[in-house]
């Protein structure tokens, strides 16, 4: 699964995005402009309306590594609360991320992979995701449509089978027509539909959709 998504970013231009500080400027400053215009009537232009020394430019590379820690921080925290639940459902911790091409403050966060019976499909493979955005998915190699940036998380699982032509796993579009086993906002729905996936016995199941 990690050789799948494992071709990093690269040949993109650096992107100049601001950080601004979580500290204001101080009074002093900031009252030396208002003095100013009371004691002449002028404003003085020459003078930036921040102070440099509290600002800086991110590159692409600084706001993608920023974006990762973020999303695998994430993934962490849920592989606990997953594992955590019940000591017969235990998930391989798979932590690793990706942003998106051309936007590296957007990105998803792989959290773990296993097989399971899924419906009327016997041993399915398949793999748990986090992501900073919420979008389509649209079949293949995560491909993602309609971003929209306003909903802060999307939790999502997606099938997937051995291609054989290219040596990986991909998403099995024979599950579902999409191989989208759940997609939503909601992290507690996605706690529930992954320890289904994982739990083993039909009483466990009982006791996870009652949560």
């Amino acid at each position: 699964m990690q050789a799948q998504l494992s071709e990093l970013i690269s040949a993109l231009p650096a992107i100049r995005l601001l950080d601004w500080p979580k500290s204001r400027p101080s009074e002093k400053a900031a009252s030396s402009g208002h003095t100013e215009f009371l004691r002449t009537g002028r404003i003085d232009r020459s003078r930036p309306n921040w102070d440099d020394s509290r600002k800086r430019y991110l590159t692409y590379e600084e706001l993608a590594q920023r974006t990762g820690m973020q999303l695998e921080r994430a993934g962490e925290k849920t592989h606990e609360r997953l594992n955590s639940f019940h000591k017969s459902i235990q998930f391989p911790k798979l932590i690793f991320h990706r942003t998106l091409r051309g936007k590296p403050h957007l990105g998803y966060c792989h959290v773990t992979a296993s097989k399971t019976n899924f419906a009327e499909y016997k041993d399915v493979r398949w793999a748990f995701y986090i992501a900073n955005f919420f979008a389509d998915i649209a079949p293949g190699d995560l491909a993602f449509e309609k971003i929209n940036m306003r909903t802060g998380r999307m939790y999502f699982a997606v099938a997937l089978e051995k291609d054989e032509e290219h040596k990986r796993l991909a998403v099995n579009t024979n599950i579902r027509d999409n191989g989208i086993l759940f997609r939503t906002i909601d992290p507690k729905t996605a706690m529930k539909n992954v320890l289904m996936l994982g739990a083993k016995s039909e009483a466990l199941r009982k006791v996870i959709r009652a949560l």
